[in-house]
Parts: structure tokens; C-alpha cells; sequence
């Protein structure tokens, strides 16, 4: 029998801390439909201490533009979490709470933010998976 771990930590706050979106010029809005397979979609994960067992989990969802675009859309949604960790967090727990668990949770709210900008802005052919194994990302990075 699988050992089931109580959760050391508690997402106190969730909130959009940073939005862009910009498109240059109407060319680039309207060879955006055929341009939107030359660009990648982006995830990053950034933490940062805010008081003793307060954390600041950021991630962010955007559009990376390959190489031979010269004029790019700037699509980026940066969600913030702060999550206050319990006294007796491991520092391998820590890692997995930030790598994986925040960002699994708060994703669908990202998610429904960046895909949102760009139905409002005309777009409604814009697809971002729906869920994002975390884990696997994380020992990807690891491996790097």
C-alpha cells in the first residue's frame, strides 16, 4: 500500500502578476493565422522567497517566435502563487512543490488567461494543451 503524504504547504494567493500582449503592426495580425505554426509555446517556472516560510511561485506561459520571424507577436501570462510552506518542508519536498504542484494546480487558470487574450483579440485558432505533465518537464530539465 502507497503511503499517502499530507500536504506540506498552502496556496494563500493566486493572482495575474504580469501580461503581454503585443502585435506590431495589422500585417502581423493578419499572417498570424498562417505564422502561428512558426512559434513554440513557452513555460517557465521562477520562485522567490517573500518571508520565512512564504514563497512566491511565478509561471509563465508565452510564444516563443522562431528564429526567421523578424516582426513577433509578444503573447506572455506570468501567474503568481504564494504558498506558505509548513515549518517541517524538505528541501526535496520544496523542489517538488515548486517544479510540480503549484504549477500544476494554478496551470487551468494560466491557461484560460493566455488563450483568452487572443480570442478577445480575434483569434480563435490558438491551441495550448490542455494540461502539462510538470513532472516530466521538470526531469527533462533535470537531464539537461
Amino acid at each position: 500500500m502507497k503511503k499517502i503524504k499530507k500536504m506540506n504547504y498552502k496556496i494563500v494567493a493566486k493572482y495575474i502578476k504580469k501580461l503581454k500582449f503585443e502585435i506590431p503592426k495589422p500585417d502581423i495580425f493578419f499572417l498570424l493565422t498562417d505564422n502561428i505554426k512558426n512559434y513554440k509555446i513557452n513555460i517557465d517556472i521562477k520562485s522567490n522567497q517573500v518571508k520565512n516560510n512564504l514563497i512566491e511561485i511565478e509561471t509563465t506561459l508565452g510564444l516563443k517566435a522562431d528564429k526567421s520571424i523578424v516582426e513577433k507577436i509578444v503573447a506572455e501570462v506570468s501567474y503568481s502563487a504564494i504558498v506558505e510552506l509548513s515549518n517541517d518542508t524538505k528541501k526535496e519536498d520544496l523542489k517538488k512543490i515548486i517544479l510540480i504542484d503549484v504549477p500544476t494546480k494554478i496551470y487551468p487558470a494560466l491557461r484560460e488567461t493566455f488563450i483568452s487574450i487572443f480570442e478577445k483579440s480575434g483569434f480563435k485558432e490558438i491551441k495550448v494543451e490542455e494540461k502539462i505533465d510538470f513532472e516530466a518537464l521538470s526531469e527533462k530539465q533535470n537531464v539537461q
